[in-house]
């Protein structure tokens, strides 16, 4: 039977600015959407994965899509996968096997209008094995705006706005590390979500520190997470996460598939969770480092 892993962060408290580099009028602005019949700002998955794999990059992991700082843009290394073709035996590069990867190519010559056939087209697809969700604040997004002015000439000012957002946010992802070609890749994923900063990605980056500051893992036989989007605050901003206790106390959770690390281990839900039976550290660090010893046992990958 084979194991899921399903985790679901919080971040630390910062402050978002544009992370796409579009604007309406002169104000740049934050995507948002109804959460919870609120405005909340959101940070897409394409961000967070697009940060995965410049952590490897940075870590000196081989990845296909590399990210060159000087020309700001990506190059590829094997834009053909051809180390997927190959087999087992073949080189495969981290981020195509985590992420996946899509090529679409044109047919190469028209269809023949006589016999009514449409020529066909090529595709190279490896669906990723890294599911993650996008990234929404903890807290609904209050229309804050920085305004600001630049000099164009010696008699012209131009006057802009950026908004700005002081949150968290929370996002989950999922995944089966069996259907890895290396499964074993699994603990540089975790490596990477526990050690994420900046997300944005491209021009347009903003400095948030998208390490958890709290983190929920399960490693289960269940196909469901059942954790997403678990985080919530108290008034007095205690981080709390009331649904999953829930499911822990009607059993649709198994406490000891839980680990759980960080600042949330301190609050009274932290202490409710270990009480009933989950794994439960002061360091979201502690918390990956014993994940990734369940998974080397339960995955027979040694070292």
């Amino acid at each position: 039977m084979s194991k899921h892993l399903f985790g679901l962060v919080v971040t630390n408290h910062g402050v978002a600015a544009n992370n796409r580099g579009e604007t309406e009028g002169n104000i740049t602005t934050l995507q948002k959407l109804l959460w919870n019949d609120e405005v909340h700002t959101t940070v897409s998955a394409e961000a967070i994965r697009w940060a995965l794999r410049y952590y490897w990059q940075q870590q000196g992991i081989p990845v296909n899509r590399v990210w060159n700082e000087a020309t700001n843009d990506h190059q590829w290394l094997d834009p053909d996968w051809t180390g997927w073709a190959d087999g087992d035996e073949g080189v495969t590069y981290i981020d195509d096997d985590v992420l996946g990867f899509m090529r679409a190519d044109a047919a190469a010559q028209e269809a023949n209008q006589e016999e009514g056939k449409r020529a066909k087209g090529r595709a190279i697809v490896r669906r990723g094995v890294l599911e993650v969700t996008r990234a929404i604040s903890l807290t609904p997004f209050a229309g804050d705006i920085t305004f600001n002015a630049k000099s164009g000439t010696k008699t012209s000012t131009s006057l802009y706005g950026t908004e700005v957002h002081a949150t968290r946010y929370q996002y989950g992802f999922a995944m089966t590390p069996q259907f890895l070609r290396k499964p074993d890749r699994v603990l540089d994923v975790i490596d990477a979500v526990l050690s994420l900063s900046e997300v944005a990605g491209n021009q347009s980056r903003f400095l948030f520190d998208f390490s958890p500051d709290s983190i929920i893992l399960r490693w289960t036989d269940d196909f469901a997470p059942r954790i997403l989007y678990g985080f919530s605050l108290t008034e007095d901003g205690t981080l709390t996460v009331p649904d999953i206790l829930r499911r822990v106390d009607a059993g649709d959770i198994k406490p000891d598939e839980l680990i759980v690390g960080g600042r949330l281990a301190d609050t009274p839900d932290g202490r409710a969770l270990r009480e009933l039976g989950a794994h439960v550290f002061a360091g979201v660090r502690s918390a990956g480092d014993y994940l990734k010893e369940l998974i080397r046992a339960d995955l027979n990958l040694g070292g």
